[in-house]
């Protein structure tokens, strides 16, 4: 049986890393790491020497970084065509939207926040106006950014945008509303949000 170990923190953007674990349906056991103790120790930086999260190991391969992670987990379970078929223009499309939102999106906002913002012919994102045409001709009218069915790239996208709605970092258009909405109301979604939530909970009653 497949062994899969998540390394986690419930404030952290291991919260997207959650929902596809359990999108997938495996078991998997978390460790729960603090900021500048454990996350930093050197039992946690021999997993990940970032000391960061989310890590997941996988039958003693250590996998970092959301994206990644994500991607794994969809060919983990194939029968969940979480994933297009190797080789198809679905799996390509996949793979560009997920390292969209994961490079320029997550680069951008987080050089915006910051007062960082590198001039448009030298950074991955462009600029503001560009990235944001992109994204939202890639989800106008649309429910699903690959085909007709929910895959990885919908979960990664819905993910980001729901979070950057939430703390005021992207515009709540109709089209990012509509569509992060769709997704975030999945199953998965919500038993992942549960989770992370109690243990936000269970933290601020032992504080």
């Amino acid at each position: 049986m497949t062994t899969l170990t998540f390394y986690t923190h419930p404030f952290s953007r291991a919260r997207v890393a959650r929902w596809m674990l359990e999108e997938t349906g495996l078991p998997y056991e978390e460790v729960i790491l603090d900021y500048g103790t454990t996350m930093k120790a050197p039992e946690y930086l021999a997993i990940n020497p970032m000391g960061k999260v989310p890590a997941l190991r996988h039958d003693g391969v250590v996998v970092t970084e959301n994206a990644a992670i994500c991607l794994h987990l969809a060919d983990l379970v194939p029968e969940k065509q979480l994933l297009p078929p190797p080789g198809s223009p679905g799996r390509g499309a996949c793979y560009r939207w997920m390292l969209f939102a994961a490079g320029p999106l997550e680069s951008f906002i987080t050089a915006r926040r910051h007062g960082a913002l590198a001039p448009s012919a030298e950074a991955g994102y462009g600029n503001e106006a560009d990235l944001m045409r992109t994204l939202e001709g890639a989800l106008a009218g649309r429910t699903h950014l690959v085909g007709e069915r929910f895959t990885v790239a919908d979960l990664y996208m819905a993910a980001l945008l729901g979070y950057y709605m939430r703390v005021g970092e992207l515009a709540p258009t109709p089209v990012f509303e509509a569509y992060a909405a769709t997704h975030l109301q999945r199953a998965a979604a919500q038993r992942a949000n549960a989770r992370d939530d109690a243990l936000v909970a269970e933290r601020a009653e032992s504080a």
